[in-house]
């Protein structure tokens, strides 16, 4: 059996097909998406998902540009999908950031990072200099690929780029803006988040409120905070979070999915290992599992079949903030918690709005915030009232051990 190689850590979906990984098919989410018809569509998953993926595959089949991307796609679902697809591919200027470097330890250091992540984007485009019918915008074109721009000038900085889109192009623009919530959690630990969310709500309002060059936006973070604090008003915002039915099998892998690729790399004898380890995440009522687990399982079996599971998620980002809320919790959470290692469930209201500032006020957002983010999965569900109560568990090994 040839050994195809396994795309860990690569979020580029261009370098995952021409490097010929292994690659899990998730090019319907891109028929959803545009069934849907949603203008700006918010995706809350867990981190390593495949967020960060499938945004790169939406660039390339969006993307209307010199490079015609119809190669990468041959051979994947979407392609048969059918005219009224295909139709949209290389159709629409695409304007796609990341926020998930912004980690720094000071406001200042934060916002020249988003700084220097506009100017990369504007580079990516800078065909539309020339084409540019005015003086003055090509100046601001330039401060923004120099950084050298005035920061409120940045609050409209991605409006403003699709805005040159639409003079040169004649087209709308598609946004896509990942992991928008890291900024946020770091300047809630870091002490400047009243700066950075007037920062970041400035941004999303321009961009996606009041824009007519938008055709539609995809924002993917690991929670929703609040929507008064950041999509204020955004009356056209889709929230599809781990509650709902809708794009439910396109972040994480399926069932079926992971018994093919145990199949592909002969390690069917596996499969109940990679359910105990790996498995147990419940998105609106698909069965889903860690897609970054079982990739990292399944690499470390190259040379050992028998390779034991290890929790390859342990590292991810929020089990500090998990670790921060654990620790300032009472004794009654840190009993909760005992009990849900020793394989009990919880009953606990469950709502979609977080808010860095009250995490620590109430244990119901401590709860809220461990569900969301993929460390307790739900059993059942039930309304009183207008409140949600959700049945909630330690989804899996792996997770076990985090809280262990």
């Amino acid at each position: 059996m040839r050994w195809i190689p396994l795309p860990i850590g690569i979020d580029n979906f261009e370098k995952v097909v021409k490097g010929g990984y292994y690659f899990v098919d998730k090019t319907m989410f891109i028929k959803e998406l545009l069934d849907m018809k949603g203008e700006v569509n918010l995706f809350t998953r867990p981190r390593r998902f495949g967020k960060t993926l499938n945004m790169s595959m939406l660039r390339y089949f969006f993307e209307f540009g010199q490079a015609d991307n119809s190669e990468l796609f041959q051979g994947l679902k979407i392609m048969q999908s059918g005219e009224k697809y295909l139709a949209s591919m290389g159709q629409y200027p695409v304007i796609s950031i990341s926020l998930k470097s912004m980690k720094q330890l000071s406001y200042d250091d934060a916002f020249y990072c988003l700084q220097e992540e506009l100017a990369g984007e504007f580079k990516r485009h800078d065909e539309l200099l020339p084409r540019l019918p005015y003086e003055d915008d090509r100046e601001k074109y330039l401060r923004f690929i120099g950084r050298k721009a005035e920061p409120k000038e940045y609050l409209g900085s991605l409006k403003f780029l699709s805005e040159c889109m639409y003079r040169c192009y004649g087209r709308k623009a598609v946004i896509l803006i990942d992991e928008y919530d890291v900024p946020l959690e770091n300047a809630y630990f870091n002490g400047f988040y009243d700066r950075m969310v007037s920062v970041i709500r400035a941004l999303f309002e321009s961009a996606l409120k009041t824009n007519d060059c938008l055709e539609f936006a995809v924002v993917t973070g690991c929670l929703r905070i609040t929507k008064e604090s950041i999509f204020t008003g955004l009356n056209n915002l889709n929230i599809i979070s781990i509650t709902n039915n809708t794009f439910a099998e396109h972040f994480g892998f399926t069932q079926d999915e992971v018994e093919k690729m145990l199949q592909d790399y002969g390690l069917e004898d596996n499969l109940e290992t990679v359910r105990q380890w790996y498995d147990g995440y419940c998105f609106g009522d698909t069965e889903v599992y860690n897609p970054w687990s079982v990739i990292n399982y399944v690499n470390s079996c190259y040379k050992d079949k028998n390779a034991f599971a290890k929790p390859y998620w342990s590292n991810t980002s929020s089990n500090s903030i998990v670790k921060n809320l654990v620790e300032h919790a009472d004794i009654s959470v840190k009993q909760e918690i005992e009990a849900l290692i020793e394989g009990d469930t919880i009953e606990k209201p469950i709502h979609g709005d977080i808010t860095y500032a009250d995490m620590d006020s109430t244990q119901d957002n401590l709860w809220n915030f461990l569900f969301f983010t993929g460390y307790l999965k739900k059993i059942s569900e039930r309304q009183e009232g207008e409140t949600i109560y959700m049945e909630m568990a330690i989804p899996n090994s792996e997770v076990r051990y985090i809280y262990k």
